[in-house]
């Protein structure tokens, strides 16, 4: 779930949208983008179940304005790599759930660090809670990191992959979800991996042309979204069914 800068372009927009001018077609009108992409075709607003995901630096969330809104769900960051916890983690967590939205935690893949001890850092700090979504795994290039540039084969990829959702699959009793991008699930080949569930971030086209022959259950759609009780830009995202298809899911994907 990357982090962009905002410039004085984006500013201007988030105040437009915030005085009700900010409506994008192609979009929910609950919501707006301030950075909108000219959607055609299969659009964001032709899925009627959406959410967001969050870390710290959304800052204060006002989760009851949020879950006003029409936001059914949210993924909510915990960890990153083998030593970082997100601070904002425990506040969202029992908020999100407080204010009636389903929510899931994610952890941000560290490629210089090996799966399992990332496994263990996540399920060191995210309680295994009643109703809750099934974790996620996102794993993604980190061209901004300073600290890691590795770009491990596809194979070890893939096998660093396999680890960590067997680890916390076994512990949480449901697999993770897979997060990923356009570039790194075609440079490491992972329509490959077989029994899994993908979150993908597709923020200029649909998945079903970004990732040919790919099934999937979240499509994250844009990174400038407008999100009533969200200050400034917040990560949208679309469930792949009908509300019925929705609720079927949550039966069976829950705690």
């Amino acid at each position: 779930m990357r982090r962009i800068g905002r410039g004085l372009a984006i500013v201007a927009l988030a105040a437009l949208a915030a005085c009700g001018g900010g409506r994008v077609s192609g979009i929910p009108h609950r919501f707006s983008d301030l950075d909108p992409y000219d959607w055609r075709g299969i659009t964001p607003a032709h899925h009627p179940v959406h959410g967001v995901d969050v870390s710290r630096w959304q800052g204060g969330i006002d989760w009851p304005r949020v879950a006003g809104s029409g936001v059914a769900f949210a993924f909510i960051k915990a960890t990153e790599g083998g030593d970082v916890a997100d601070p904002a983690f425990g506040a969202n967590w029992g908020a999100a759930a407080r204010a009636g939205i389903a929510r899931g935690a994610y952890h941000f893949f560290y490629l210089c660090r090996p799966a399992a001890e990332q496994a263990r850092w996540f399920i060191a700090h995210v309680p295994r809670a009643a109703g809750a979504l099934p974790p996620v795994l996102d794993i993604e290039w980190n061209h901004a990191s300073r600290s890691c540039r590795t770009r491990p084969d596809p194979a070890t990829i893939r096998a660093e992959i396999a680890t960590f959702q067997r680890l916390v699959g076994n512990h949480f009793g449901q697999r993770p979800l897979i997060y990923t991008t356009v570039d790194f699930w075609r440079d490491n080949d992972l329509g490959r991996l077989r029994g899994e569930e993908f979150w993908l971030r597709s923020v200029a086209g649909h998945p079903r042309g970004t990732f040919p022959g790919q099934s999937w259950s979240f499509w994250q759609y844009t990174g400038t979204g407008v999100v009533p009780g969200i200050s400034g830009a917040a990560d949208l995202n679309a469930f792949a069914g009908t509300e019925a298809d929705w609720a079927a899911w949550l039966a069976r994907r829950r705690l």
